[in-house]
């Protein structure tokens, strides 16, 4: 890729970043290589982290982010662990989507979940709650899915689940299914592309996990 693609690939993510209203885009750097984004800087919250990495994947010719982004947390935000894992755990609790059996640890403020769920937006959902708290500064989610009975035909399941959707060229995308694990290989136009299948894949009954290799092109 050129410099000038180089640059043009960073306005875009810059812009991109402007426009996103849950980030203070001031605080943050961009540069772009061949593809590959790097954000620095520092943010206010693990949220305002988080939205970052997703506004610059959004970007049409990104192909992967490398995030360096320091969360600097307001005085009035900083939090000791233990009020922390009160505030993680009543905040799981009063979620009516997730079983009531995900454990957190927190530590210096970063949260790792733990547990089994039968969906896989349970999985996401955890995270999701979490890392909007006060206080947290990261968040890891090791929380499993509970294997569940696969459909007949799981991969023609997933390919009418694929044609169904506008955002995706189901014909571009080769499916392979071993057991519960579902492999996705082939090509799409860009992040929001392969990420959307990931999740219908995922959307799945009996899909205990996604392999994702499915290439930008």
């Amino acid at each position: 890729m050129s410099q000038v693609n180089n640059e043009s690939l960073r306005d875009d993510v810059l812009a991109e970043l402007d426009l996103d209203p849950q980030l203070d885009a001031q605080r943050i750097g961009v540069t772009a290589e061949d593809g590959v984004v790097t954000l620095t800087g520092t943010v206010s919250s693990f949220a305002e982290k988080w939205a970052a990495e997703e506004a610059a994947k959004r970007v049409k010719g990104v192909k992967a982010v490398a995030e360096r982004l320091e969360v600097d947390l307001p005085a009035m935000h900083v939090r000791n662990d233990t009020d922390i894992a009160r505030e993680v755990t009543n905040a799981l609790a009063w979620n009516v989507t997730l079983p009531a059996d995900i454990r957190a640890i927190v530590e210096d403020g970063h949260v790792t979940l733990e547990g089994t769920v039968d969906w896989y937006y349970q999985r996401e959902r955890a995270a999701e709650t979490v890392r909007n708290l006060r206080g947290v500064r990261g968040v890891t989610n090791y929380i499993s899915l509970r294997p569940r009975i696969s459909p007949e035909n799981v991969e023609a399941t997933i390919k009418r689940a694929f044609h169904r959707q506008a955002q995706i060229d189901a014909d571009k995308i080769d499916i392979r299914v071993v057991g519960g694990k579902v492999v996705l290989s082939g090509n799409v136009h860009g992040w929001f592309e392969r990420s959307e299948a990931v999740q219908a894949a995922w959307s799945i009954p009996g899909v205990t996990e996604v392999e994702n290799k499915l290439a930008l092109v």
